[in-house]
């Protein structure tokens, strides 16, 4: 098969005229700008995506083969982009609040937390103790959510359908417990300038104080089931090796750069919050490929019920407010300035970037998105990949594409 050379886009009349039929692709498109020179005769491009199953999202990738090995891959961004950002400079503060469930919605809170706290960096707003752990213990038990959905979703990706019924059983108990302080199930905006919307009753407390013996009980039950199972780690192991350097240069974090050993958490290295004051580890492996990463987020399901746990023990009474006693109104006027602040999703690190020139909205709304970043480890660690391999490499970066598509 022989194919004619594609040439720029900006020359239409050109590609026209070399026999090309414009029409096949939009002129700009990632095809044309990635494989400029046109695949060898020995060479096979599809489409991976836009709605394929493994991807979890509107997420197309241009893949070259050759035979079953992957010579060239580009992630195609922007098919469900909603201009989060600039939405966030059209609204006031307390407005924007909903905008960050609908990013990151398996880890809503992590976001909707950001959001909350460059705001109270800003204003200088103080948070009552209480208010603090609520925000701690609520965030881990999302956190918890979000891994036990990917875990399910990604063995389901290889060929496993059994483990996600368990993950969403276990996972309906904790989203039960989180709709009862926070009213919803998913998209959650339950945390508020200066504290959170409601305080914990005692069913919640009971709950989650039923929930950690019981989640500790069936993680022996996922490491016989799924992770000391040889077809899964034939799938995982040597897949999708991720150096260190790579991940420093893409900017990786979360369970994707602590896969390839670089132990960072900004609930550690940069604590907020009251996450100073709590004992947990860092879970990190040296192998930096696909059974690391998953690793990885199964430790951390243990660190989030030792956080929890201290939680619950540490919390100030029921006379504690969950909520500063002047708490910003909906009208609510950042003062000029520009602060970043970040939080440690299920995902990496989250962050705000925050200009105000003192105006009824943000003059400027900046999301750093760990998806985005940890996505384009792909492009890179693909080439040279089995075909087969490249599932089990997305999978393991669990990402969520409105996150990247912000």
């Amino acid at each position: 098969m022989t194919t004619e050379k594609v040439l720029t886009p900006d020359e239409p009349s050109k590609i026209k005229a070399s026999g090309f039929d414009p029409g096949l692709l939009e002129v700009g498109d990632a095809y044309t700008r990635h494989f400029q020179e046109g695949p060898s005769e020995d060479t096979l491009i599809i489409n991976m995506g836009p709605q394929h199953p493994s991807t979890h999202g509107v997420l197309r990738i241009v893949l070259e083969l050759e035979g079953e090995y992957i010579k060239k891959a580009e992630p195609v961004l922007g098919y469900v982009h909603r201009m989060h950002e600039k939405m966030g400079e059209n609204r006031s503060a307390t407005q924007y609040l909903p905008n960050m469930g609908r990013t990151d919605y398996l880890h809503a809170l992590a976001w909707n937390w950001v959001w909350v706290g460059a705001v109270e960096k800003l204003g200088g707003i103080e948070v009552p103790e209480r208010a603090e752990y609520i925000r701690v213990l609520t965030n881990e038990v999302n956190r918890i959510t979000s891994h036990l959905l990917w875990w399910g979703a990604y063995l389901l990706d290889l060929g496993a359908f059994t483990p996600i019924m368990y993950a969403f059983q276990d996972r309906e108990i904790a989203m039960d417990l989180l709709q009862r302080c926070t009213g919803s199930r998913l998209t959650y905006c339950y945390f508020r300038f200066g504290g959170v919307s409601a305080d914990l009753d005692d069913v919640f407390m009971d709950g989650m104080r039923e929930f950690i013996p019981y989640m500790r009980k069936r993680l022996p039950m996922y490491k016989a089931l799924v992770t000391e199972n040889l077809i899964l780690r034939k799938r995982v192991e040597d897949v999708g090796e991720f150096s260190q350097d790579i991940c420093r240069r893409y900017g990786a974090t979360g369970p994707v750069s602590r896969g390839s050993a670089i132990p960072f958490d900004v609930r550690r290295d940069e604590p907020f919050s009251v996450y100073d004051k709590l004992d947990f580890d860092i879970p990190f492996y040296e192998e930096g490929d696909a059974m690391a990463r998953y690793l990885v987020r199964i430790d951390e399901i243990e660190e989030s019920l030792k956080i929890i746990e201290q939680c619950l023990d540490r919390l100030p009474s029921a006379k504690g407010k969950h909520i500063v006693d002047k708490a910003p109104k909906a009208t609510y006027k950042a003062p000029a300035g520009e602060v970043y602040y970040a939080v440690e999703s299920a995902r990496g690190e989250v962050g705000v970037l925050l200009s105000s020139d003192g105006g009824a909205n943000p003059y400027r709304v900046k999301l750093r998105s760990p998806s985005y970043c940890n996505l384009h480890l792909f492009a890179e660690a693909a080439q040279g990949v089995l075909l087969g391999d490249a599932v089990s490499i997305l999978g393991s970066l669990d990402l969520v594409i409105p996150e990247i598509d912000r």
